[in-house]
């Protein structure tokens, strides 16, 4: 049964997802400990993708093949790896062959590296790097960690903004070390300020006597590098940035961010609402231990528990209607499941929304309206659908009427609850996407009991 569903996820992977077969040739060219045959199936690969396999295979087969690779180890792989297995393989690397895969690197991916290790595994990277690099990093990591000083990069191509298109194209010509990418020319001004951006594309179909000041992007934004790395990725998000200059509390140039830094920011923050949203730490990550996962999970179940015993007291006040009228048992669940559901549904979208910043004061009351007549509308349509079940599973139209209202009551509370519970809690300063769905179903959970049980005691019983 596992060696099928194992099939059936390699033959769902995506045209880009690293092939099963081609990560086999790896392993096979490793066993033989032939390293000619390994690095002609690494060298086609992306750094991404060599990652991807690094993260794959198991401990043991993943030192023998990084020893194999030896001097080939490239620095933009380390910056794709998950944190645990670069910590890993930093340790199993030849000081040597660190220290030229990390020359390698923009400082900001050099700081993204280094910033989680411990203090020894720091020492040991920053002593590869040229001493103006050095100094570049070091001060990176004196800004709080997840701000736009750490994101940055400090690589940045400026010019004055009295310069013409031909000063600009003939300083770039003369230089020999610009960041191996770069999308913008930061115009600044006599005390290094930046005053726009000129995107390399206007510079080069432009008029060398053309100034760099009339075909600079309309749409300029600074980033202060004290700045949320959130907010960062927001921003670029919000007005379509594919760099923007970072600026200290003078309004001095000091770095620069670029889209793919602060997509990888999005990115994280997404998949640490979903993890959480679940209930599961925003830094489980495949690769952890047993143990670390564990956990990382026992607290929330722990939550989990007190919240269901909440809901179990709730049926214990109806003991005695239950033993007279077993159906109760049996339907019950289904008014606290439907709730639950309806309640995680707005609760998602409310988190989402949150996030994005397009929920907000001044539309929360429209929004509540909405998801309160939708739990409205859909209690009513399930509540005809169980109110026919009812009558026709157990011959009573009374209990098909109970359990019609009390899936009306519970599904309008349920979107009541998925939109209100987040907004409180982000009031509150705690994480919306971590402590909502334990209170939601809580809600959904005694509410869809009191009220299907309270009902029937008063119209059954």
């Amino acid at each position: 049964m596992l060696d099928e569903i194992t099939k059936q996820v390699a033959e769902s992977d995506g045209e880009y997802a690293l092939d099963r077969k081609d990560v086999a040739k790896v392993l096979y060219a490793v066993d033989r400990d032939d390293r000619d045959a390994l690095i002609a199936l690494m060298e086609p690969l992306h750094a991404a993708d060599i990652a991807d396999l690094l993260e794959q295979i198991n401990a043991f087969d993943r030192m023998r093949l990084v020893k194999l690779y030896g001097q080939e180890f490239d620095g933009e792989i380390l910056s794709e790896l998950d944190e645990a297995i670069r910590e890993e393989l930093i340790e199993i690397l030849h000081p040597h062959v660190l220290a030229e895969a990390v020359r390698e690197l923009e400082t900001d991916d050099v700081v993204d590296l280094v910033e989680d290790l411990d203090e020894p595994q720091q020492e040991a990277i920053l002593e590869a790097l040229e001493d103006s690099d050095r100094a570049a990093v070091e001060q990176s990591l004196t800004f709080p960690e997840f701000s736009a000083g750490r994101l940055m990069q400090r690589e940045v191509v400026m010019a004055p903004d009295h310069w013409n298109v031909g000063e600009a194209i003939d300083f770039l010509r003369d230089q020999e070390d610009l960041p191996e990418q770069f999308y913008h020319v930061v115009l600044v001004d006599p005390r290094l300020r930046p005053v726009g951006n000129v995107t390399l594309g206007r510079l080069m179909s432009a008029r060398r006597e053309v100034l760099l000041t009339s075909i600079a992007e309309e749409t300029f934004q600074t980033i202060p590098v004290m700045q949320e790395e959130g907010e960062v990725a927001y921003a670029f998000n919000q007005y379509h940035l594919i760099s923007a200059p970072v600026v200290d509390e003078n309004d001095r140039l000091v770095g620069v961010i670029t889209i793919d830094d602060a997509m990888a920011v999005l990115d994280e923050e997404n998949e640490e609402d979903i993890l959480r949203l679940a209930g599961v730490d925003g830094e489980s990550r495949l690769s952890d231990r047993v143990i670390d996962t564990t956990k990382r999970r026992f607290p929330w179940l722990g939550v989990n528990l007190i919240t269901s015993v909440l809901a179990s007291l709730v049926i214990a006040q109806f003991e005695e209607a239950i033993s007279q009228l077993v159906a109760l048992a049996v339907l019950m669940p289904i008014v606290a499941s439907m709730g639950g559901n309806a309640g995680t549904q707005s609760l998602t979208v409310a988190v989402r929304a949150l996030a994005t910043k397009d929920l907000t004061g001044a539309n929360l009351w429209r929004v509540v309206r909405r998801e309160v007549l939708v739990g409205l509308v859909n209690g009513i349509a399930f509540a005809v659908i169980m109110g026919v079940v009812g009558v026709i599973w157990f011959g009573s139209p009374a209990l098909g009427g109970v359990i019609a209202a009390a899936m009306v009551i519970n599904l309008v509370v349920a979107g009541l609850a998925g939109i209100a519970i987040p907004v409180v809690l982000e009031k509150a300063g705690v994480d919306p996407a971590l402590a909502s769905g334990a209170f939601v179903t809580t809600v959904t959970d005694v509410v869809g009991f009191f009220a299907f049980l309270g009902l029937a005691v008063l119209v059954l019983l």
